[in-house]
């Protein structure tokens, strides 16, 4: 679907799709026309952080929303277009990865982005306050979390302190597909994305009604390490 543009965003704009280069490009440039824009529908959310991206992946990131001034102006209140699942993990910062700022984003993160019903709460919180027409539940590769979660299976040696309860939370994911071919780790990564995703909706009427609705999407997705890239997880 494209979204026409007016003159004034094409020059605005064009620069910086021309520089992120056939990455950006194969996002599609009319994304850039919702690089600064409410992005109020579900589409339009996601396309704007899969640009981000594409800017980030490629070295050519706009870093907005980071000055004083944008902290001024959200003194009073926040509008973020997007509710963000996301691992805790220090590599994986959902306004780096995906070129945002300050107001952009919910996030929302813990190791191995498990949504529990505090986590699941301050989801919801987003949804039904704040009004994001999104939700991306982002794994990534090799995650810590997950890897504990193969070894503590395989081994069944003890796990230290309440990291215990991570693995617990993991494990009923991960263990289906731990023989399957590829990674196991990386199988569960992809696992888990997918059991987050359906969990929010099965688990919330507030985020199952605007699903049904067709305003709001929840989406999964992983983080290369390696690459920078964001993909989607089906």
């Amino acid at each position: 679907m494209a979204f026409p543009l007016s003159r004034r965003s094409m020059l605005a704009t064009s620069g910086a799709v021309i520089a992120a280069g056939a990455t950006a490009a194969a996002v599609g440039p009319a994304v850039a026309a919702y690089a600064d824009s409410a992005a109020p529908t579900p589409t339009q959310a996601l396309r704007r952080l899969l640009y981000g991206n594409e800017l980030f992946a490629s070295g050519h990131g706009r870093h907005p929303h980071q000055s004083l001034a944008d902290v001024h102006r959200l003194a009073a209140g926040q509008h973020p277009f997007a509710n963000v699942l996301g691992c805790a993990d220090s590599r994986v910062l959902p306004e780096a990865v995906f070129d945002q700022g300050l107001g952009d984003l919910f996030d929302n993160r813990v190791a191995g982005n498990i949504a529990d019903d505090l986590l699941l709460g301050s989801i919801e919180f987003g949804v039904e306050e704040l009004g994001t027409p999104l939700i991306v539940v982002l794994g990534h590769e090799r995650c810590g979390a997950i890897t504990a979660t193969v070894n503590a299976i395989r081994t069944g040696a003890p796990v230290p302190g309440h990291i215990a309860a991570i693995v617990d939370a993991l494990r009923p994911v991960v263990e289906p597909v731990l023989n399957q071919p590829g990674d196991p780790v990386e199988n569960g990564v992809q696992a888990n994305v997918r059991a987050q995703v359906r969990g929010l909706i099965d688990r919330s009427h507030i985020i199952a009604e605007r699903v049904h609705a067709g305003t709001l999407q929840v989406v999964g997705a992983r983080y290369d390490l390696d690459s920078g890239h964001v993909t989607l997880v089906r």
